[in-house]
C-alpha cells in the first residue's frame, strides 16, 4: 500500500476506505482472511452473543463473572462509545494503540486482493489477538444479525440470543420471525444456546431444533427475580443462588445477568461460588443508563435506539422514581423508528430537546421533529447537537429533576464527553 497508515487513528480511516460498501454482509472473504491468518479457535472456550438489545451488558456480565473465578478473558464489543480500544479487552484491559496497530497490519498483510469492511477488519484484527493471548474464554458480542455477521466465523461452544426485535429491518428483516432466523446463525449443532427471552420467536426454536441444539430458555430452563431492593435470585435445576443487584441500572439487568450466568453454566466448567456474585457485582459498561449528577439533578445516558430498548428505559425511570421531572435529550439516526421509541417514552418524559448528529446515517433535528409529527416529542425545542440540547435542557431543569439523554450510540458518546470535559 502506498502511504502506509502507523497511528491507530490512520489505521481506522484507511480500514474505513477498503471496501464500497460499509456493510456487506457475508462470510466468504472473511473465512478467506482468517485461513491465510492461520486462525482457529481465539480461546479454549468461546461464547458469541447475538440479540437486538441487551448484548453488551451480556458480554460484560459474562467477563465480570469469568475473570471473578480467576479466568482470563477476552471480549469484542462493537460499537465503541468514546474510544476504538473499547472493542477489543484483554484480562479486563482495553487493548493499547500499538498492539492494535500490529494486528491491523496482519490482517492487511494476509487480505491480499480481498477487501474488507470496516467491521471485518476490525473482528479479524480482534481473533488474531485473542488466539495469540492464551485465553481460557471468548466472550464475543455479534454486529449484525447473526448469520452472516464476520463474528460468526467462529464455532461457538455456547450461543446466547439476548433479545429479539425490530431493528435494521433493512438487512434482517421486516418482523420478529424474520430477524430471529438471522439471529439464528450462530446456533451449533449439538451445542447450547441461551434464549434470554421468555417467547422467542419460533424460527429461533426451529432452528435450534433442526440442529440438535440445546436451547436453553429464561423463565422455563433457568429463573430470575427480584427478592428486594439489595438483593435477586437465579435458579436452575441444579443451583439456587441469591446474589446482589447488578452495579448496572434497570431492571432489563437482571434478564442479562441471568442470560449471562445460563451461558457460563452452560460451558460445563467448575466456577468457584463466589465468582457469581463478585462478577455480577462488578460488571460495568459505559452508557447504559449510566447515571450523573449536576447541582441536585440527575442525568441518565443511555445507547437505546430502537422501541424494545425504549421500553426497557420506560421501566427503568419508573423503578427509578425521582420527586420531580424527567426531561429527554434525543437524537437517532435516520434508519431507526423513532416513532416507536418516542411512543414508549412520551408518558413517561415531561419534556423533550430534539438535537441533530452528524454522519451519513445522521439527521438533523428539524427532520426529527417531521418525522415525530402526532406525537408528543414533535413540539420539543430544537438544536444543532448533542452538547447544545443537553445543556440547554440541564439550565431548565430543577433540583429533584431528572435529564435523559439517549437514541444512539453517537447521542450518548457526545453527552458523556461533554459531561466530562464540564466536569
Amino acid at each position: 500500500m502506498t502511504n502506509t497508515p502507523t497511528t491507530l487513528a490512520d489505521w481506522l480511516t484507511y480500514i474505513e476506505r477498503q471496501h464500497p460498501a460499509t456493510i456487506d454482509m457475508g462470510l466468504d472473504r472473511v473465512h478467506a482472511v482468517a485461513t491465510a491468518l492461520g486462525l482457529g479457535q481465539p480461546a479454549r472456550h468461546t461464547i458469541t452473543v447475538g440479540g437486538t438489545n441487551g448484548k453488551g451488558s451480556t458480554v460484560a456480565f459474562i467477563e465480570a463473572i469469568g475473570r471473578a473465578a480467576g479466568w482470563k478473558v477476552g471480549a469484542y464489543t462493537s460499537p465503541h462509545l468514546l474510544r476504538y480500544n473499547e472493542r477489543v479487552r484483554i484480562d479486563g484491559q482495553e487493548v493499547d494503540d500499538a498492539t492494535l496497530v500490529a494486528a491491523f497490519q496482519a490482517v492487511d498483510a494476509a487480505r491480499g486482493e480481498t477487501t474488507l469492511t470496516y467491521f471485518e477488519y476490525g473482528t479479524l484484527a480482534a481473533l488474531y489477538l485473542f488466539a495469540r493471548a492464551g485465553l481460557d474464554l471468548a466472550v464475543l458480542e455479534v454486529g449484525l444479525g447473526g448469520r452472516l455477521d464476520a463474528v460468526n466465523i467462529v464455532d461457538p461452544d455456547v450461543a446466547v440470543i439476548t433479545t429479539v426485535d425490530i431493528d435494521h429491518a433493512e438487512w434482517l428483516g421486516n418482523d420478529r420471525e424474520e430477524i430471529g432466523a438471522e439471529k439464528a446463525g450462530i446456533i451449533r449443532g449439538w451445542k447450547p444456546v441461551i434464549l434470554g427471552e421468555t417467547d422467542p420467536p419460533s424460527s429461533v426454536l426451529r432452528r435450534a431444533y433442526l440442529l440438535g441444539a440445546n436451547a436453553i430458555r429464561g423463565g422455563s430452563d433457568y429463573f430470575y427475580e427480584p427478592i428486594d431492593a439489595q438483593r435477586w435470585r437465579w435458579r436452575d435445576v441444579g443451583l439456587r443462588m441469591e446474589l446482589p443487584v447488578p452495579a448496572l441500572a434497570g431492571p432489563i439487568q437482571l434478564a442479562n445477568a441471568g442470560a449471562a450466568i445460563a451461558a457460563l453454566r452452560a460451558l460445563d466448567r467448575p466456577m468457584p461460588r463466589a465468582a457469581w456474585a463478585a462478577g455480577v457485582a462488578s460488571a460495568r459498561i459505559a452508557g447504559r443508563m449510566q447515571a450523573f449528577e449536576r447541582e441536585g439533578v440527575q442525568v441518565r445516558v443511555d445507547v437505546g435506539h430502537n422501541p424494545q430498548a425504549a421500553t426497557q428505559l420506560a421501566r427503568s425511570l419508573r423503578a427509578e422514581a425521582v420527586p420531580g421531572r424527567t426531561l429527554a435529550v434525543y437524537a437517532a439516526l435516520q434508519d431507526k423508528d423513532a416513532v416507536g421509541v418516542v411512543q414508549a417514552l412520551q408518558e413517561v418524559v415531561a419534556h423533550w430537546a430534539l438535537a441533530g448528529l452528524e454522519g451519513p446515517r445522521a439527521q438533523n433535528a428539524a427532520d426529527l421533529a417531521q418525522r415525530l409529527a402526532g406525537t408528543d416529542a414533535a413540539s420539543g425545542t430544537q438544536y444543532p447537537d448533542v452538547e447544545q440540547a443537553l445543556a440547554a435542557t440541564l439550565a431548565q431543569a430543577r433540583p429533584g429533576d431528572r435529564v435523559l439523554v439517549f437514541g444512539s450510540f453517537h447521542t450518548a458518546a457526545a453527552a458523556l464527553q461533554w459531561l466530562q470535559s464540564a466536569g
